[in-house]
């Protein structure tokens, strides 16, 4: 498979050829080594995909030339997970599995339960460092799009957003199993899947946000780490959407 490249801020990509500089052209020289001749991708994170041969190969320095040019439409409905904020990499783990399998947004969620807080500095600090983990997990998985990290909500904030979607709740011993939910791919609204930190939800949380208009679902019979439970869902319905 060729390898892709990202040039998140568009520029370079209307000509004939396309250069890469800086980080990207040193990622691709010395860690992928990359050789001149080879079949590449690059895009620029919003549906831009242009396929080419490298041209010219150095560590500072690499040039394609383009041999194909099309737009990837963005999908619908949006799959949108919201990862509540967990310790360790817990949730950073979610972040790159969630990217790889196709999430278009990202949503981190300050749950009463999470034990790792994004307060003062390290609310940007937290935001950027899961931007780069999307970023890096989604030429990994070749994708068009790179997902959006949100800015942090909290429960008040997330049923406000959650007015128009489909949220859809992953809460252990839900009555209705999420792969027994109707979607309908034809429906352009998002669908939201909220997962929980280590605690799991509140009681009063599940109660505030099915009040709001949000379904309590279920992963099987076992309890998925907080890691686990978003990717897990991302895959169910995205086979339900025809999406796989």
């Amino acid at each position: 498979m060729a390898l892709h490249f990202v040039l998140e801020d568009g520029g370079g990509l209307e000509g004939d050829e396309v250069v890469l500089e800086g980080r990207e052209a040193h990622h691709a020289a010395a860690v992928r080594r990359l050789r001149a001749g080879e079949q590449v991708t690059v895009g620029d994170g919003r549906g831009t995909w242009l396929r080419g041969e490298a041209a010219e190969v150095s560590s500072g320095r690499v040039v394609i030339t383009v041999q194909e040019r099309r737009h990837v439409p963005a999908a619908e409905p949006r799959l949108v997970l919201v990862q509540a904020l967990a310790k360790g990499d817990r949730d950073e783990l979610a972040v790159q599995a969630a990217t790889e399998i196709g999430a278009d947004e990202i949503v981190p969620w300050q749950a009463t339960r999470s034990v790792s807080r994004w307060e003062g500095a390290k609310r940007e600090k937290g935001r950027a460092r899961w931007r780069t983990i999307a970023r890096e997990a989604a030429k990994q998985a070749h994708r068009a799009w790179i997902p959006e990290v949100a800015e942090p909500v909290s429960t008040a904030q997330l049923i406000e957003r959650g007015r128009g979607a489909r949220v859809l709740l992953l809460v252990p011993g839900a009555a209705v199993p999420l792969s027994g939910t109707v979607l309908d791919a034809a429906d352009a609204s998002d669908v939201v899947l909220v997962v929980g930190p280590e605690g799991g939800m509140a009681p009063e949380e599940i109660e505030r946000l099915c009040e709001g208009g949000a379904r309590p679902v279920r992963l099987g019979q076992n309890v998925l780490r907080t890691s686990t439970a978003g990717p897990a869902a991302l895959a169910i319905v995205s086979a339900a959407l025809g999406r796989w």
